[in-house]
């Protein structure tokens, strides 16, 4: 089991960057994919940017040259680097981890005003 608590949303103007944090409570290191979603009310839960064990990455076409996920294995930490923020980026941001069963985060809300 693991369990996600999500840090570092607020409130940006666009053009602003944001770091969101992802604290596991167990080691990341060996977890099948660790990831990001985004979703908007009446939306689908859409994957913004997701790492595998294996070292492969995804991002969304939307977030591709903005956004970079990384890991710190030490600190059981996923972080997703957001810059270049529009508004359209303004979401609820949930941590996911996958390792054959899906754990969420809290989630945590990042506003971009235009």
């Amino acid at each position: 089991q693991v369990h996600l608590v999500e840090s570092g949303g607020g409130l940006v103007q666009a053009g602003g960057s944001l770091r969101l944090s992802c604290a596991a409570s167990r080691s990341i290191f060996n977890i099948n994919t660790m990831g990001w979603y985004r979703q908007v009310p009446g939306k689908q839960r859409e994957l913004v940017a997701s790492f595998t064990s294996g070292g492969s990455i995804y991002y969304a076409d939307s977030v591709k040259g903005r956004f970079t996920i990384s890991k710190d294995n030490a600190k059981d930490t996923v972080y997703l680097q957001m810059n270049s923020l529009r508004p359209e980026d303004t979401a609820v941001y949930y941590c996911n981890a996958n390792n054959y069963v899906n754990y969420w985060g809290q989630g945590t809300q990042v506003t971009v005003s235009s």
